[in-house]
Formats: structure tokens, C-alpha cells, sequence
């Protein structure tokens, strides 16, 4: 490595990044580039939304106001899914 970072964590974090390391079986240094490279790279942009969070608004609900979801809902999802919401 050319260059070396020091930086301080709040203890909260600090155990998230231990326990990441823990399952991803690499060193916390490691586990930190690669995070700083994604952020780096996606210029600090939101990372994708998982697809369950796309149509969460659409499950679990008695009343959604469309009116043939329970016939369409097939076709509701998938083009949510499509769409990125």
C-alpha cells in the first residue's frame, strides 16, 4: 500500500465493521476499501434499492387504492420492478 489513513469510529459503527469483516472473512482495512471504492465509483450515490423495497407499498395492505390490484397484481409488480421505484 502507498498511502495510509487513520480515522476515528463511533464505537456503533466500529462493531458493524468487525462483525462485516467476521462474515465476509477479511480484514477490517479490507472490508473498508472495498466500501470506500463502491462509494468512490458510485459517487457517493444511494446503492440500489432492494426490489422487496419497490412494491413494499403494494403487499400487506386491505385497501390500496387500485382498484383491480387483486386481478392485475402480477402485472403491478413486475412493472414496478421494471420502473426502479
Amino acid at each position: 500500500m502507498e498511502s495510509q489513513l487513520t480515522l476515528r469510529l463511533p464505537p456503533s459503527l466500529a462493531t458493524k465493521l468487525s462483525r462485516a469483516a467476521r462474515r465476509l472473512r477479511r480484514k477490517r482495512s479490507e472490508v473498508v476499501r472495498l466500501a470506500l471504492e463502491e462509494f468512490v465509483e458510485t459517487g457517493g450515490a444511494p446503492l440500489e434499492v432492494r426490489p422487496i423495497e419497490r412494491v413494499r407499498d403494494l403487499l400487506g395492505r386491505v385497501e390500496s387504492g387500485i382498484p383491480d390490484l387483486g386481478q392485475r397484481h402480477r402485472e403491478y409488480l413486475l412493472r414496478r420492478l421494471r420502473r426502479g421505484r
